[in-house]
């Protein structure tokens, strides 16, 4: 079978190596002209992970992967501890230790597992027809290319989710979910944190972290809650970054000092879709975030699209009706667990970003001496109901 995969992201290439595996042949699309992943780093929790090893990733994965054994979380201004414990309870009960990867290094792995040959960039995809034999892409160059199943893994702004929704009903938009997020790389310096933790300053709704990945790099991120398009130059450098965490704890200030904006520094608006229920139409999907754009609050973006992927591929393996019942049974396994996924972050954004002050001054209340437990099951909870467990949910 013939397959067209509509975006070279995390989803994108983690479904065609599923389907590769499974024997078809898959071709790849993305309008980007060179790998340049939106964001520095991510989180790959036990979920996630899994998918990867299901991929026959296993090793690169892990070679990729920072040493993330203990959380902590500080208090911004003061740069008192108010909590540390170590992540070893995440991996007994799920059986894999999460990662923090650099996204970029991850897509490279995934890229070059899916082979160049089958990866075209900069082709960008503006129309999409299915005449139930086989579905046709169209392409803004005007070439057009025929399989006889089409994938849309083309993000956030997708055309392929625009494509499979009933006929009439309103057109999914995003919606703000209230603060900026800055990102990027720096070397790991034991002045900012250790290098075997997750470190998370909070205060003022606002949040300023650093995860180890591999290379002896940290991935530090900044949350600034404020409305949606404020103005920003790049020019400006970690100039709103200064102003918004003046004050904050002196490794907070060692921090800052060491970005240079010129090798890694991201600025993205953070916006999610309510989910919704239609993720395919004839012989057309989508997958990633084109089905369950997500805010990064509870680290599983990625995880849900890797998620995608192995749900994709059992479907195939296993079904053998036709491609449109094989993909509505996809549809049913991941609606309603993507869209939790996606709900239990807006919830968790509202706690973190002071929308309700009253709520956020609580959980940092509630972070001061905790033994990590309650944390811990969140985390967990978040993986237990994943399809890679097949059921078996956490030990």
């Amino acid at each position: 079978m013939k397959v067209i995969v509509i975006g070279a992201g995390i989803g994108g290439t983690s479904a065609a190596i599923a389907l590769q595996r499974l024997g078809h042949d898959v071709v790849v699309y993305d309008r980007m002209r060179e790998n340049k992943p939106v964001g520095a780093a991510l989180s790959l929790w036990s979920n996630g992970v899994k998918v990867l090893n299901w991929l026959g990733l296993a090793d690169e994965v892990a070679a990729l992967g920072g040493a993330m054994d203990h959380m902590a979380y500080l208090d911004g201004h003061s740069g008192e501890s108010l909590c540390r414990f170590t992540l070893e309870p995440v991996t007994a009960q799920t059986g894999q230790k999460p990662y923090p990867v650099a996204r970029a290094d991850l897509q490279a792995l995934l890229m070059d597992t899916v082979g160049h040959e089958h990866i075209h960039l900069g082709r960008q995809v503006v129309a999409i027809a299915d005449d139930g034999a086989q579905v046709t892409a169209t392409f803004a160059d005007g070439s057009h290319e025929t399989a006889d199943l089409l994938i849309g893994a083309d993000g956030a702004r997708s055309i392929t989710r625009d494509y499979v929704q009933p006929s009439g009903t309103p057109r999914i938009e995003r919606e703000y979910g209230g603060y900026t997020n800055y990102n990027g790389l720096i070397p790991m310096d034991d002045a900012i944190g250790p290098r075997d933790q997750w470190t998370t300053y909070v205060a003022e709704g606002k949040r300023a972290a650093v995860m180890p990945v591999a290379d002896d790099r940290f991935y530090f991120w900044f949350d600034v809650p404020q409305p949606a398009g404020v103005p920003y130059d790049r020019s400006e450098g970690i100039a709103p970054l200064r102003e918004a965490f003046d004050g904050w704890a002196p490794r907070v200030q060692t921090l800052l000092s060491t970005i240079d904006p010129e090798r890694s520094l991201n600025r993205v608006e953070i916006w999610d879709i309510t989910p919704f229920s239609t993720w395919a139409k004839g012989r057309v999907a989508i997958l990633g975030d084109a089905a369950h754009n997500t805010a990064p609050d509870i680290g599983q973006g990625a995880c849900s699209a890797l998620e995608d992927s192995f749900a994709l591929g059992i479907a195939f393996a296993t079904n053998t009706i036709g491609v449109a019942d094989t993909l509505r049974r996809y549809e049913k396994i991941r609606t309603d667990r993507a869209g939790e996924l996606v709900l239990g972050a807006r919830k968790r954004g509202h706690e973190t970003h002071a929308y309700d002050p009253d709520a956020t001054a609580a959980w940092y209340e509630s972070l001061r001496g905790t033994d990590g437990s309650g944390i811990i099951r969140g985390i967990v909870g978040n993986i237990d109901g994943s399809p890679i467990n097949l059921g078996a949910g956490v030990l």
